[in-house]
């Protein structure tokens, strides 16, 4: 691919929120279809075109790596619930990497299959789009209390001097290889752009006061990982699509630029204006609307809405950098909801701003 479609969107001023789960719920039987490529791959197109874009971004669920991960270790417990506890077997890692490729479980199949579908039959129209769990996120999912760990990390203590530093590295080893394995099949299958998620990249896991002072914790535990994807995308011309929707830090945002993401997605919480500063000028910058709460109407009343609409186009205008409009996370449909979400992304997608 190459990042002038991205540049070119956001010229136009393009508003486009990721929101394939909100069309895939308007079908009456969404659990058959995240198992079925074909037809995930028609809903995928579907919330294209209900959103006027050829971004075919994929169904977002976070789970499927580690459901993933723990099927691969032979482990049947419910991915929900389960962590790895002290004493949990070194050899894991070794044991992943030496046994035959495992077929990928169904879910994760048919969302290859649908980017491979893209690929052949929608390419002229469509951007064939994969995604991922970002390696650190998924590490956090693997342990009981990662943050304890990771501060422990960051003060210095190895896993030669402690039971839990030592399971966060194995739990950080686990996550990259699954998640280097999904990435790569989706690549395989023909996935144009790569849109890797990492909420857990944020000051809620990481001290900013341990970076400051120099430690390498988040050098250790985000950016190894990333940087090894970021490269597996390049060296197959597939376009990186950062997210973080945590609280961040301007060193933390800076670090993402360092990626050289096509687009970079960040949460409410930043003002991408004020960001427009700390990454590469020809980084896309995209979101940032809280649509979590758009399911709310005291939360996040329609006239909010359109007013933070016009705040974004209106400021990121100044700014003189490449921005598509959209939303802070995926959208998702909530039961009870769905009306009252559309209605909002409906505004967001048609507000004029004066």
């Amino acid at each position: 691919m190459n990042r002038q479609v991205y540049l070119d969107m956001a010229a136009s001023e393009a508003r486009v929120p990721v929101g394939t789960d909100l069309v895939l719920r308007r079908h009456p039987d969404p659990e058959a279809i995240v198992l079925n490529g074909m037809r995930l791959a028609e809903v995928c197109m579907e919330a294209a075109d209900t959103y006027h874009t050829s971004l075919a971004f994929p169904v977002m669920d976070l789970l499927l790596e580690k459901a993933a991960l723990l099927s691969l270790l032979g482990i049947t417990e419910n991915a929900r619930t389960f962590h790895f506890e002290a004493g949990t077997d070194a050899g894991l890692v070794a044991r992943l990497q030496s046994e035959p490729v495992k077929p990928l479980p169904p879910q994760m199949q048919a969302q290859v299959e649908a980017i491979q579908v893209i690929a052949q039959q929608g390419a002229a129209r469509y951007i064939p789009m994969g995604m991922s769990i970002g390696p650190v996120s998924l590490m956090t999912r693997l342990l009981t209390d990662p943050i304890t760990p990771l501060f422990m990390a960051g003060s210095g203590i190895t896993a030669g001097e402690d039971e839990d530093v030592r399971l966060l590295d194995l739990a950080g080893e686990l996550a990259v290889h699954m998640v280097v394995r999904y990435v790569q099949a989706q690549v395989d299958a023909g996935a144009a752009a790569m849109f890797i998620a990492e909420p857990a990249a944020n000051l809620a896991y990481f001290s900013p006061r341990q970076m400051e002072g120099g430690s390498k914790v988040w050098d250790r535990y985000v950016m190894m990982g990333n940087r090894r994807i970021a490269a597996l995308l390049a060296q197959h011309g597939v376009d990186l699509i950062f997210h973080c929707c945590g609280e961040l830090t301007d060193a933390m945002v800076q670090s993402f630029g360092s990626l050289n993401p096509a687009i970079l997605s960040l949460g409410s919480s930043r003002r991408l204006w004020q960001d427009a500063a700390l990454v590469p000028a020809d980084t896309v910058l995209y979101g940032n609307l809280p649509t979590k709460l758009f399911y709310s109407d005291e939360a996040m009343p329609a006239e909010k809405v359109a007013d933070l609409t016009c705040e974004l186009l209106q400021k990121m205008r100044s700014a003189h950098h490449p921005f598509i409009l959209g939303s802070e996370c995926d959208v998702l449909s909530v039961p009870g909801s769905e009306a009252t979400i559309q209605r909002k992304i409906d505004l967001m997608l048609r507000c004029t701003c004066r």
